[in-house]
């Protein structure tokens, strides 16, 4: 059976539970403003009190992945947690991972995020395509088999991005609109 696309899947997750899309970052200071040890208890109180609160209510929860892997295996556990029951709670999970390499690198980062089997599977994650758009082939057909969304950086927010994604290109455009025409293209006739 084909999996319903990503995108259907976010619009009836935002007719119904409205287009709120929660960040679960549990950075050292958030931890301590919760009056929270910056430790494995910490994050795992923080993330089990964000998902029992939210991920019914809301359409979409986005963990910011690294706030999680800088615990090692441990975080990672808390984060294999936190996506299970988001999911069975009905909230879309969007891993905020922003990966970004080439072949079989990239390949291994689509099976962790994107493979319906893997204990990580995301319905959609965030990947950098500054490695050239082609590098996210993995990602993006490994999106289209499980039926998850894949969100492109193309302008960032952070300031630092500009001299990069501001760039012009060879044929005059800036690379954020290039990688945005790739979104585009790839993008076309999807419903």
């Amino acid at each position: 059976m084909t999996p319903e696309p990503f995108g259907a899947r976010l619009r009836h997750a935002m007719d119904t539970r409205g287009p709120l899309c929660v960040g679960i970052d549990p950075h050292a200071s958030l931890l301590t403003s919760w009056g929270l040890n910056d430790d494995i208890a910490g994050l795992e109180r923080f993330t089990r009190t964000v998902v029992e609160a939210l991920a019914d209510r809301v359409a979409v929860l986005k963990p910011q992945s690294a706030f999680f892997e800088r615990f090692g295996s441990r975080g990672i556990a808390v984060l294999e947690r936190a996506v299970a029951e988001a999911r069975s709670a009905g909230a879309l999970v969007l891993m905020d991972a922003k990966r970004g390499d080439i072949g079989s690198t990239m390949g291994a980062y689509a099976a962790t995020y994107l493979d319906q089997d893997s204990p990580l599977f995301s319905d959609a994650v965030t990947v950098s395509p500054y490695l050239g758009f082609g590098s996210l082939r993995p990602a993006l057909d490994a999106a289209a088999v499980s039926g998850a969304g894949v969100f492109v950086l193309a302008l960032t927010s952070n300031p630092e991005g500009a001299e990069v994604q501001r760039a012009t290109a060879a044929d005059g455009r800036s690379l954020a609109q290039l990688m945005l025409d790739h979104m585009a293209a790839e993008n076309a006739g999807a419903a």
